[in-house]
Order: structure tokens, then sequence, then C-alpha cells
């Protein structure tokens, strides 16, 4: 079973998930506002990868318009897109 992490790592990882276009923030805060509570080590291993992206290439991923490639094609980064790609329930 993967760990979760704990309070000091997930402040560190939403600090260092800001981007810079808000449609990438809004993706990413309801990510967190999902997921927060049971984020795993390796769900912010695959966020960390995704946030190597630059702002318009992370935009480009999350809404499909630019399929994954090469590292974004790990299982963790796999997962964490789909859970980033969820709509929001009514």
């Amino acid at each position: 079973m993967d760990a979760r992490i704990d309070e000091r790592t997930l402040s560190k990882l939403r600090w260092r998930c800001r981007r810079g276009l808000l449609e990438n923030d809004l993706f990413i805060e309801r990510f967190f506002e999902r997921y927060a509570d049971t984020l795993t080590m390796r769900q912010a291993r695959g966020l960390q990868v995704l946030m190597d992206l630059s702002d318009n290439d992370l935009l480009d991923v999350l809404l499909g318009r630019t399929p994954p490639t090469g590292e974004l094609l790990h299982d963790d980064v796999a997962t964490v897109l789909h859970m980033m790609r969820v709509p929001q329930s009514a």
C-alpha cells in the first residue's frame, strides 16, 4: 500500500503547483479539494512530473489537446492526470 503524504509535504506540493494560467489553477485547485486528504506519495510524484511542464503544455495535456507522451505515460502520472480530468459532479 502506498503511504499518504503528510501535512508538510502536502503544503510544499500545493506551493509547487501554483501556476501562471488560471485554467491550470482551476484544475489543480479542484484536484486538491477532492484528493488532498487521501493523496499518496506516488500520486504526489505523478503530480510533480506534471508540474514540470510549461503552463501551456500542461493545459494542452489536461484538456486532451495533446496526448501524454514520454514520462507522462508513467502509471503515477497517468493516474493523477485522470484524477485531474474527472468532471465536477453536479
